[in-house]
């Protein structure tokens, strides 16, 4: 159990510099493609978007009935179509660090779930899952949203709504993939001995990386509000650390740097 958590937590602190923004390059890109470019991106954000694959490998974790499973993951869709299209056509934004922390604790909220948390340690009967899912689906709509606003959409609205879709598209084609890649493992995971037995492991293990997630964003919140007391924020952080690597593989930057 302990090797498990340290993996997570490695993993977790390894990704995070790359957790928020888009690159430039990506902005480039969506500056001289067209709309399949804003799908390509959408699928790409998804599938590399651990705080949204988590929750739903949370959600389809203990479902084994199709009808289930097709039932929270279009509740789920729904959700995060809603705010990813309405918010970023009205933009509406927010701190995305604070909107990234309110999805990790929906990670917890998960494995917390999973393992019976409400009925065992509250003695409360459990929210109702399809509402809790159908809320969550729109904050991390939302949090996708985030994201979007910093790609350039263009000043007609048609365009606009058009690269919004095209991005919504690629986020659900996105999603598919990942949902394929989790039932397939969850599918024979159960077949054996240890899915029962490891079950509880495995859903504490999320409550932890949601944990972790929400540290790393709480932290970055933290630099991005008090960017003169520490100097920088995240984003500058990780930059800064970019150029120094450029530096040790590029000789010619050190009297630059």
């Amino acid at each position: 159990m302990k090797i498990v958590l340290l993996l997570i937590a490695l993993f977790l602190i390894n990704i995070n510099i790359h957790a928020h923004g888009i690159s430039q390059e990506d902005i480039q890109m969506m500056i001289e493609g067209g709309n399949l470019r804003y799908m390509w991106l959408g699928a790409t954000h998804m599938l590399t978007g651990y705080d949204h694959l988590l929750f739903l490998f949370g959600v389809i974790f203990f479902l084994t009935s199709a009808k289930d499973i097709i039932k929270f993951v279009t509740i789920f869709t729904i959700g995060h179509s809603i705010t990813l299209i309405f918010a970023t056509f009205m933009g509406i934004t927010a701190n995305y660090y604070l909107i990234d922390a309110v999805i990790a604790i929906s990670v917890i909220y998960k494995g917390f779930d999973n393992i019976g948390g409400f009925q065992n340690y509250l003695g409360v009967q459990s929210p109702n899952l399809l509402i809790m899912v159908l809320i969550f689906g729109l904050i991390h709509g939302f949090g996708l949203s985030t994201r979007l606003q910093q790609l350039p959409l263009g000043e007609q609205n048609w365009d606009m709504l058009l690269r919004i879709i095209s991005f919504n598209i690629g986020v659900e084609l996105g999603q598919i993939v990942a949902l394929i890649l989790m039932l397939i493992l969850l599918t024979q995971w159960r077949k054996r001995a240890s899915f029962l037995r490891l079950s509880k492991v495995a859903n504490h293990a999320l409550m932890f990386a949601g944990f972790m997630l929400l540290l790393m964003q709480l932290h970055g919140y933290l630099h991005f509000v008090n960017e003169e007391e520490f100097g920088f924020n995240e984003d500058a952080h990780y930059h800064i650390h970019q150029d120094l690597e450029e530096a040790k593989q590029n000789p010619y930057l050190h009297d630059e740097l």
